[in-house]
């Protein structure tokens, strides 16, 4: 069943983040991935592989114990995932913890297995809402 699938690819690309697997990420992804992140450190769009990797630097650099639990994965299509995440994390510069239930919200969208864009939002009803869930 492929939409399962998506839910396994989505799963496998967000345990990459957590292992800082650059290669385990990028397998899971287009060539040309697209990814919008709202936070201010690393902030911007980040499109194809090389950007990506940029990404995964760019977030060490910001914040070397960055992680993500899953809260929930849910099917909105046949090529869409949504994440319900909690972020912990502690700035690089600071060493001020984030609250260590800073929920997300993470849009995948899909194309033949492979994650082709990923939007991440800290306002949950936002992610909702570009998914057609909430008005």
């Amino acid at each position: 069943m492929v939409s399962q699938e998506n839910i396994e690819t989505v799963r496998r690309v967000i345990a990459a983040v957590n292992e800082r697997d650059l290669d385990g990420y990028l397998a899971c992804c287009t060539e040309d991935i697209e990814l919008s992140t709202p936070w201010t450190a690393i902030e911007g769009v980040y499109e194809g592989q090389d950007a990506i990797r940029r990404f995964f630097v760019d977030l060490g650099d910001a914040s070397p114990d960055f992680r993500l639990t899953i809260e929930r994965l849910e099917l909105v299509g046949p090529n869409r995932v949504l994440a319900f995440m909690l972020v912990s994390a502690t700035g690089r510069a600071s060493g001020i913890p984030a609250s260590a239930t800073a929920p997300t919200a993470n849009v995948y969208d899909l194309i033949d297995g492979k994650i082709s864009r990923i939007r991440i939002y800290i306002d949950r009803s936002e992610a909702l809402k570009a998914v057609g869930l909430e008005e």
